[in-house]
């Protein structure tokens, strides 16, 4: 687009939205143009037609929506890959008008309502003072623990009790043995859960699976039904009804499992928590919407206004107003160096991927429509070209190797399958091949695992295989 710019100035860029809204386009500008197509094509695994077409459509388009999910999050530069994206939206003025903006898929019901509501191990000040303010003690202000954090303080014994709250955490979490080993470091584990999975049969000394209801299961609290919220990517905040009658009558709701929680803890301590209505707040959900009302921006009149049909939507300046919470008030083109990353001539860089008879952890069937597989998940996806310099055929059973700061972690007999998938690339399934994806190998300050970016190597297997599912 620059290029494009440059040989027709004006007819490509949005300018007055530049000069208006943005800061920081000329270094951005001038850094970018400076980087060589041959770089751009090697880090990207994109030829520079591809690229040119994709060009056209930019230019072509009125408005762009740029959606992602894992594949951008998951790398050791996640953070400048969503500063990147944003730099294209603003090249064109495509943020904060109807039809354009960027949009992160998120791949559970709840994940951005969770941060909204301050499930986050870094909770801003300004959150902890409403928080202090309306429920009545001080909130903890020491930075807590990420996920990854959080597994490398059990496997160390800073951290004794482990409490999930739904999830497989086991499954969903990079390098299995060593997140098993830490489970197992704990004193305690507690698993509240809808149904069994994984990550129960890895315990600390003591541990306990609390059933509780699901989202689907007719929640009634005092004779009374009851509802949820759930945020989705829109920001739309909606209300979540059971409509199954539960397996048994003695299953309990999540929040009235919390409840319970924060009730029996408090009730033997002096101080915080013990002047709070635990009963009134887990046989009426409304009362605790009525607290969030007053804690968490853009939740006034909570229960009336999700009530409404199609909920309501979070304020959002710069949706609404191209309002920019900056110092300047601008929006900032960023600038970042390209990522290099150093294959040796037998290595190779793994992705993990999901299949279509897949949610999350949960698997429903073998198959994958999406790739052609059937009635197996062991499998890696390898380039042709990559396949014949290794002398490995369709069918052959291989292991893979994934190598990071000197160490190796292995994965057992997977069946390789020829896909149109760039060259020194290949993929597999999570959680099949989490065993391979390194504790310390990270996003640069998310933290995120990078489960799209690991380095490895693969062999004939040297071990006899089992049939592979």
């Amino acid at each position: 687009l620059l290029m494009r710019e440059e040989k027709n100035p004006g007819t490509i860029l949005d300018l007055p939205f530049i000069q208006q809204y943005t800061e920081g386009f000329d270094n951005f500008a001038t850094i970018t143009r400076n980087i060589s197509w041959e770089k751009i094509e090697e880090g990207s695994g994109i030829s520079w037609e591809d690229i040119q077409k994709a060009a056209d459509i930019a230019v072509e388009a009125k408005s762009i929506i740029c959606t992602w999910a894992m594949g951008m999050t998951q790398h050791k530069n996640a953070v400048a890959n969503m500063q990147e994206i944003i730099n294209f939206l603003l090249l064109r003025g495509n943020i904060g008008k109807p039809g354009a903006g960027p949009c992160p898929v998120r791949g559970h019901s709840n994940v951005q309502g969770d941060r909204t509501m301050g499930i986050t191990e870094n909770p801003t000040p300004e959150f902890l003072d409403r928080l202090e303010k309306v429920c009545h003690f001080r909130p903890p202000i020491k930075r807590g623990h990420d996920a990854v954090r959080g597994i490398k303080a059990m496997y160390g014994g800073h951290a004794k009790a482990f409490i999930a709250l739904g999830g497989n955490f086991l499954s969903a979490t990079p390098d299995t043995a060593y997140t098993a080993q830490a489970l197992s470091r704990c004193r305690l584990t507690v698993h509240i859960s809808t149904k069994l999975n994984r990550a129960h049969l890895i315990t600390g000394t003591e541990a306990l699976i609390l059933p509780a209801l699901g989202r689907t299961d007719i929640d009634i609290q005092e004779g009374i039904p009851q509802f949820v919220t759930t945020e989705n990517t829109m920001g739309v905040v909606q209300t979540s009804r059971g409509r199954l009658a539960p397996v048994s009558e003695f299953l309990k709701s999540e929040v009235n499992i919390i409840a319970n929680i924060a009730k029996a803890t408090f009730s033997k301590q002096e101080g915080a928590g013990n002047h709070i209505d635990w009963d009134r707040l887990m046989h009426n959900y409304d009362e605790i919407r009525h607290l969030i009302s007053q804690v968490v921006p853009g939740h006034d009149n909570y229960t009336a206004r999700v009530n409404q049909p199609g909920g309501f939507y979070l304020p959002n300046p710069i949706r609404d107003a191209r309002q920019f919470p900056t110092p300047s008030g601008k929006a900032r083109f960023t600038v970042h160096p390209m990522p290099d990353i150093h294959l040796a001539p037998h290595q190779l860089l793994m992705m993990t991927i999901r299949s279509h008879d897949q949610y999350n952890t949960t698997i429903y069937g073998l198959d994958d429509r999406y790739r052609g597989i059937k009635a197996g998940r062991r499998v890696v996806f390898m380039n042709d070209r990559d396949m014949e310099e290794r002398h490995f055929r369709k069918g052959d059973v291989v292991d893979i190797i994934s190598h990071h700061k000197g160490q190796t972690r292995t994965a057992l007999h997977f069946v390789v399958v020829p896909y149109p998938i760039p060259r020194r690339c290949v993929a597999t399934y999570f959680p099949e091949a989490n065993v391979l994806i390194p504790i310390d190998s990270v996003a640069d300050r998310s933290n995120t695992p990078t489960s799209k970016s690991i380095v490895v190597t693969i062999h004939p297997t040297t071990q006899p295989s089992p049939p592979l599912r």
